[in-house]
């Protein structure tokens, strides 16, 4: 299998932080709103360059939405700023009125996903915002899942027509996609290692604990195709059907709810083509607690041992 260098841990909202900032450079349309947490999503550089397209909208994030969403109307490229908790859960009736049904080109970026907030516990941490957000028509959802393709894909949102969704994470996580950002198209799959017995489909934080228990299941005799989905809508359904028709299984792993995350829509896509034994990773339908990231993880199976453990449970449904 094709092996991967971690270039050092860095957290994805610093990618974040890094591709506004060229694009604060680059395109003059860009701007940038943020509801009171300009340091936890690194937008202090686009501030102190573009203080005329920064607007500090303070712990308000439904008028956040709204006024990305009027901005639009004169051309700008709105990018909104705040934990992925208050970019979806509190603001989802001005998401879906202002954003999705009117087709607003507002880009909604949302840091501190999924479990690995960590110690702010259960009520910041949202396990159900893929869900909430794939479910709206029109709407665009990208999970990164490191700096450099958090980094690459904020760039390229701008210049995506459309409202999209873009959820990165608090810790710092190892760096191994390519730096340039060659490996990132909206909507198309990376096939990160080619394999013939398992099919494991991964995304965000659980992309490189993917990498991980796929050089543990060679070692064992078992040969894992892994592939990175960071667009989960509109899905690569295409590279999920070719991989699943040559490995005959699947596993996927995700940092959310076992209901509605990218597992039920590539269940969908297997059952309307060709059904196949599918195992999950993911959050089982419950919240989360306070404690480390890495705690967490493991508390709730969301490592490369539970995608081990998947990958032996599916390839014996085969």
């Amino acid at each position: 299998m094709k092996k991967y260098t971690n270039t050092g841990n860095k957290d994805t909202r610093s990618g974040f932080g890094a591709g506004l900032t060229e694009l604060g450079k680059t395109n003059e349309n860009v701007v940038a709103l943020c509801a009171d947490l300009i340091g936890s999503l690194k937008m202090e550089d686009f501030k102190a360059n573009h203080p005329e397209r920064f607007f500090q909208v303070g712990i308000a994030e439904a008028n956040m939405i709204g006024m990305a969403a009027g901005m639009t109307i004169g051309g700008k490229i709105p990018f909104t700023g705040t934990f992925a908790n208050f970019s979806t859960g509190r603001v989802y009736d001005q998401i879906r009125q202002s954003v999705a049904y009117s087709d607003k080109n507002v880009k909604i970026c949302a840091s501190h996903a999924g479990l690995t907030l960590g110690e702010d516990g259960a009520t910041h941490q949202i396990l159900e915002d893929i869900g909430l957000m794939k479910m709206l028509p029109g709407m665009t959802v990208i999970n990164t899942c490191d700096y450099n393709q958090t980094k690459a894909a904020t760039i390229a949102i701008a210049k995506h027509h459309g409202p999209v969704y873009l959820r990165f994470g608090r810790p710092s996580v190892p760096n191994f996609t390519a730096e340039n950002g060659e490996d990132f198209v909206i909507g198309k799959a990376a096939l990160l290692s080619e394999g013939t017995d398992v099919t494991i489909v991964a995304t965000g934080h659980l992309v490189w604990e993917a990498l991980v228990a796929a050089e543990a299941l060679e070692a064992k005799g078992i040969s894992a195709e892994v592939i990175n989905i960071h667009t989960i809508k509109p899905l690569d359904e295409e590279a999920i059907l070719k991989s699943v028709g040559k490995t005959g299984c699947i596993v996927t792993a995700e940092e959310h709810n076992i209901l509605g995350g990218l597992g039920e829509s590539i269940a969908r896509v297997l059952a309307l083509n060709t059904p196949a034994p599918q195992e999950f990773v993911a959050v089982n339908d419950s919240f989360g607690e306070s404690g480390t990231p890495a705690q967490l993880m493991d508390k709730y199976k969301l490592n490369n041992q539970a995608i081990v453990e998947a990958v032996e449970k599916v390839v014996k449904r085969k």
